[in-house]
């Protein structure tokens, strides 16, 4: 089956959207996305002339899949994430094929008890974690100084119809630039957050790519280690994988079930 919503999917790295990929095992192609124009001219003409100019290729492209849904490795953190998922969603507008909804996926730390090492989060919020400023009496989120936002809110009953597909917790999942390594930081994100069930790197940037071209956003994790002390014996990250593409590929039918104007 294939989706009627045009589906981005935005993973930190290959090995993420490889295991998304895998929950469709039909033919896929590999696209190249388009850089700006003017980078590029074509040979000259006669009489020494330039050809117009036509779009260089980015080092970026977008794998479409059997299952009709397009992956991108947008890259690691919120910038790159956002810079490669805002070109890609540029792409598709200009060629008049823009996406219907865009969803950041990959593995990342789960907030312990509530998100087991294996199992699958959708958020039913982004939040970026550490963008503010610390003071003498605590962390101020940027909004508390004036600018931007924290959060994006993925809609209400795509993130009721995905949960309940793929067997997915629904709650709040954190951005972070830097990966939480102790067990004092953990607790401080679990006190501003109490709702948080999962951390990741991208997911905000994601959001904002997508909050500048009015599309829908998602983010679906699962869980490879315990957010907290660093311990490397214990993360799952092939259990994870694993649980990324079985998650995925129960995902359609909640996609044609969604109508978008249910959260207007």
């Amino acid at each position: 089956m294939t989706p009627s919503v045009r589906t981005l999917v935005a993973t930190a790295v290959p090995a993420e959207r490889d295991a998304v990929a895998r929950a469709f095992p039909g033919a896929s192609e590999e696209i190249r996305l388009p850089g700006v124009p003017g980078n590029r001219r074509t040979p000259q003409g006669p009489g020494g002339t330039s050809g117009p100019d036509v779009p260089a290729a980015t080092g970026l492209s977008v794998v479409r899949t059997g299952g009709g849904y397009d992956l991108l490795a947008a890259g690691v953190g919120p910038a790159l994430a956002a810079a490669s998922t805002a070109t890609a969603l540029t792409a598709a507008a200009l060629a008049g094929t823009p996406y219907d909804l865009v969803v950041s996926a990959g593995i990342g730390g789960g907030f312990q008890p509530g998100a087991p090492l294996g199992s699958l989060v959708v958020a039913d919020a982004i939040t970026v974690a550490d963008l503010g400023a610390e003071t003498a009496d605590g962390f101020l989120p940027v909004t508390e100084l004036g600018f931007g936002t924290v959060t994006h809110l993925p809609p209400n009953s795509l993130v009721r119809r995905v949960s309940e597909a793929i067997g997915a917790r629904p709650g709040t999942v954190l951005t972070v630039s830097t990966v939480t390594g102790t067990a004092a930081r953990a607790a401080e994100l679990r006190a501003r957050h109490p709702h948080a069930l999962a951390e990741g790197m991208e997911g905000f940037g994601v959001a904002e790519a997508a909050a500048a071209h009015g599309v829908p956003v998602l983010e679906i994790r699962a869980v490879s280690n315990p957010v907290g002390p660093r311990d490397r014996a214990a993360w799952r990250i092939g259990d994870a994988l694993a649980a990324l593409t079985e998650g995925f590929g129960k995902l359609t039918p909640a996609l044609e079930s969604w109508n978008p104007h249910d959260d207007q």
